[in-house]
C-alpha cells in the first residue's frame, strides 16, 4: 500500500500538470503511449509471437504526435496511411530470414497500435477542445474514481467473484463499489462542465463508471492470455503504465465522440 500510495502520489503531480498545461499533456500522453505500447508487445512476445516492435513503436508514438501538432490529415490521406503501413508490414516481414506467424504478427502490431496509441490520444484530442481542461479532469477523475473504488471496495467487502476466469481478484462488491464511487465523484464535479447539460453529464458518468471497469477487465484478459500479472514493474505497487490507462483507453474516445458527434 505503501509504494502504491507514493506512486499515485508521483502521478497525481504529473496529471495535474498535464491537465492544465496542453503542452504537457501531449508530451505525457506520447510517453504514455509508448510505454503502455513497448509493456503491450513484451507481453505479446511472451506468447512466441514475433511482433514489428520498433516499427509499432515509431507507428504508435507518430499518432499522438500528429494530432497535438494538429497535421490536417484528410480522409483520403488517412486510407493512404493505413495501406502504406500495411504494405510496410508485410514488406518487412519478406525481409526475414525466416517465416514465423506473419498473419498473427502483424495482426497483433496493428491492434497493439490501434488498441492504445489510437484509442488514448483521444485524450489530446479532448484537451484541444474549447473547454478542454474541465473536460479532460472531469474524464480523468469520473474513470479513475472507478478504479480506486473498485480497489478500495473490493479490498474490503469483495467476496463474489466477478469473472474468475479473466480476473480471479475482481469482485462482484468491488465493482459496484466502483460505478457508485465514479457517480458520486462525477455528480460532484459536474457543476465545473458548463457546456453540457444537466441530464447529459449524468448519463456520461453512468456510461463512463461502466465502460471504464470494462477497459480495466479487457485488459485483464490480455494479461491473462498472455499468464502475466501485471503489465509491467515500472510503477511499484501497481504494475505498469498499461495497468494504469486501461480504463482511459476506452472512455476517452467514447467520451470525445460523444462531445463532437452526438450533441
Amino acid at each position: 500500500m505503501t509504494e502504491r500510495f507514493i506512486s499515485s502520489l508521483i502521478l497525481g503531480v504529473i496529471v495535474i500538470f498535464a491537465v492544465i498545461y496542453s503542452p504537457v499533456c501531449g508530451m505525457v500522453a506520447t510517453i504514455f503511449i509508448l510505454v503502455a505500447l513497448y509493456e503491450f508487445f513484451y507481453m505479446v512476445e511472451k506468447k512466441g509471437v514475433s511482433l514489428f516492435k520498433p516499427f509499432g513503436l515509431f507507428v504508435g508514438g507518430l499518432i499522438p504526435i500528429t494530432i497535438y501538432f494538429h497535421f490536417p490529415i484528410k480522409e483520403g490521406w488517412q486510407f493512404l496511411f493505413v495501406i502504406i503501413g500495411l504494405f510496410l508490414f508485410f514488406l518487412i516481414e519478406l525481409t526475414k530470414k525466416e517465416t514465423h506467424q506473419p498473419i498473427l504478427s502483424i495482426s497483433a502490431t496493428v491492434f497493439g497500435i490501434i488498441y492504445i496509441s489510437w484509442c488514448f490520444s483521444f485524450l489530446i484530442r479532448i484537451r484541444q477542445l474549447p473547454e478542454g481542461m474541465i473536460l479532460t479532469a472531469f474524464l480523468l477523475l469520473v474513470t479513475k474514481s472507478s478504479d480506486i473504488g473498485a480497489y478500495l471496495w473490493g479490498r474490503s467487502f469483495g467476496k463474489t467473484p466477478l469473472i474468475k476466469r479473466v480476473s480471479p481478484k475482481k469482485s462482484l462488491e468491488g465493482s459496484i463499489g466502483g460505478f457508485f464511487t465514479s457517480l458520486g465523484v462525477g455528480l460532484m464535479i459536474s457543476p465545473f462542465v458548463e457546456s453540457i447539460n444537466s441530464w447529459e453529464k449524468f448519463f456520461l458518468i453512468i456510461i463512463l463508471a461502466v465502460i471504464s471497469q470494462l477497459g480495466d477487465l479487457f485488459e485483464s484478459l490480455i494479461k491473462r492470455d498472455c499468464q502475466v500479472k501485471d503489465s509491467g514493474r515500472i510503477l511499484p505497487g501497481m504494475g505498469g503504465v498499461l495497468d494504469v490507462i486501461d480504463s482511459i483507453i476506452f472512455t476517452a474516445p467514447t467520451f470525445y465522440l460523444y462531445i463532437t458527434m452526438m450533441r
